[in-house]
């Protein structure tokens, strides 16, 4: 009996602090959400050539930018899918989302919520990026229950773009996957540090095969993993690219 309650007592604290940590990273971004969007005008290529890909035939479908921060990547869907969907933890980058949209005349619909317990029904989305926020998820518990609710959310033949900032980037030496933090400099100089764990390629890509995911292909790119993936099984071979 006391076994079984040190055990209950164990998982309660485990869960306690994996709450905390998440909490810590949305208040990080709310923290610098401004400065930072301010950085992040431009959308990436790696994600323009997918949009451009998986996008343009779907026409009536929706569009999720899971971690859209500043909704730079949320813009691109605007011109092909009838609605879009931008969803973040941080309500401070949901406002820099929010100025975006107005500024630039597009349509979004911002929601601030958990990358790994989605307030969205499954199926329910046809083309999804989710770039550079599951390495802010600080267990790998929570990012592969990401991942799971990812594939729940898409439609059977949906399509998204899943990236992580991974060994292979010239600032690393490392070759295994590893936790660390980021430091961002606020105007004035004041550090802030940012949780990230780094992918090792191959762990990216164990993660992606043992969740509810269908792994199509990926890639490196500028030191990041880049894959594509589907919401339901598929008959494709998963290929590697290294560029």
């Amino acid at each position: 009996m006391a076994g079984d309650q040190n055990r209950e007592r164990d998982r309660a604290h485990t869960h306690d602090d994996e709450r905390t940590r998440r909490a810590d990273v949305r208040d990080t971004y709310d923290r610098i959400a401004t400065h930072f969007a301010s950085t992040r005008e431009y959308a990436w290529p790696e994600v323009e050539a997918f949009v451009e890909t998986h996008a343009t035939d779907v026409d009536t479908g929706v569009g999720l930018d899971l971690g859209c921060g500043n909704c730079r990547h949320a813009e691109l869907f605007e011109a092909h899918l009838e609605s879009v969907i931008g969803l973040d933890v941080s309500r401070g980058l949901l406002e820099t989302g929010r100025k975006r949209a107005l500024e630039r005349d597009f349509d979004v619909e911002l929601i601030q919520g958990d990358a790994a317990s989605l307030p969205l029904a499954a199926d329910a989305v046809d083309v999804a990026v989710y770039v550079a926020t599951l390495h802010h998820l600080p267990t790998r518990a929570a990012r592969r229950a990401s991942l799971d609710d990812l594939a729940r959310v898409l439609a059977p033949d949906g399509r998204a773009l899943v990236s992580a900032w991974s060994t292979a980037h010239d600032r690393f030496d490392e070759t295994e996957g590893f936790d660390t933090t980021v430091e961002w400099i606020l105007p004035g100089g004041e550090p802030v540090d940012r949780f990230y764990h780094i992918y090792a390629p191959d762990e990216f890509e164990a993660d992606l095969t043992d969740s509810d995911l269908e792994l199509l292909e990926w890639e490196l790119s500028s030191g990041n993993c880049y894959a594509t993936v589907a919401g339901a099984e598929t008959n494709d071979e998963p290929r590697f690219e290294d560029r």
